[in-house]
């Protein structure tokens, strides 16, 4: 797998200061790889959702600074979307949401959130599917689509 790395290099300053804004800590592996990668794109970036999902691209993973896919920007705008403790960190090309989870029971587990199927209330979670435990072990199973 190859990630390359438009947004430019971060400092723990950054992740702090993002932190700070939210009020929330992320996760330990999401930290790391915003430390190394800052969001970008990846070859390959096809991904398996689920037997009746099927599959999906990575457009794209969010970074932090000032940059066109901004991390900030994504959590403003999925706020109330998004269940309660999930963070945007990318997106498919169809508008649909890969999210980390910061909740104590699930961090660093990296989830699908489905758009078309969003209901009113985002806790009872049945547009978000379970893709793997952490971002590295997402980023292994990606695929030549």
């Amino acid at each position: 797998m190859k990630l390359s790395n438009p947004n430019g290099k971060i400092k723990e300053d950054d992740i702090q200061k993002f932190e700070s804004i939210n009020g929330f800590v992320l996760p330990k592996a999401y930290r790391l790889f915003l430390l190394e990668n800052n969001g970008g794109e990846t070859e390959p970036s096809t991904f398996f959702i689920s037997e009746n999902e099927g599959i999906s691209v990575l457009n794209s993973f969010f970074g932090l600074g000032d940059i066109y896919e901004n991390l900030q920007d994504f959590v403003e705008i999925y706020d109330e979307r998004l269940p309660d403790g999930f963070i945007p960190i990318g997106n498919d090309p169809a508008g649909n949401v890969i999210c980390v989870s910061i909740n104590e029971s699930s961090s660093d587990n990296i989830y699908f959130w489905d758009h078309e199927q969003e209901i009113e209330n985002p806790n009872e979670m049945s547009n978000v599917f379970f893709l793997a435990n952490d971002i590295e072990a997402f980023i292994n199973n990606f695929y030549e689509g």
